[in-house]
């Protein structure tokens, strides 16, 4: 795809597509995607710094979301009851990294899978810096 420009083709890079996959952006699509380039741009980020940024936020989000999705439980009675099971089941010597990561986080009273996506937000946005001089 170097070189040209991006259509709703084979895998279109970034946020256009999600778009793609629908068929047409909307408007509002439309304009959330030019309100988070011009935010962007307006923090010094360049234009091909601009690209990144977005393609990383977009992959991160989409990621978390794919992921959550896929988890098993809903709630934490049924974090408890599958990861408790799992806990149980497995040899604790086999695999004590992912017995104490389950024990001490993950089974803990509070845990929300959901409470990593800001964590992870943070962590990517903390990462991003721009690269132009702000405008004058």
């Amino acid at each position: 795809m170097r070189g040209r420009s991006v259509s709703c083709g084979r895998r279109p890079p970034g946020p256009p597509a999600r778009a793609c996959r629908r068929g047409k952006p909307g408007p509002a699509t439309l304009r959330h995607h030019d309100a988070v380039i011009g935010s962007l741009r307006a923090a010094g980020f360049s234009v091909p710094m601009t690209g990144h940024a977005i393609s990383l936020i977009d992959s991160y989000l989409y990621g978390f979301v794919l992921q959550e999705l896929s988890l098993p439980f809903q709630d934490a009675a049924e974090v408890e009851e599958i990861a408790g099971a799992i806990v149980r089941e497995m040899p604790a010597d086999t695999y004590p990294h992912l017995t104490e990561l389950a024990t001490e986080r993950v089974l803990r009273p509070g845990y929300d899978y959901a409470d990593e996506f800001a964590f992870g937000l943070t962590l990517v946005l903390d990462a991003l810096h721009p690269d132009e001089p702000l405008p004058a």
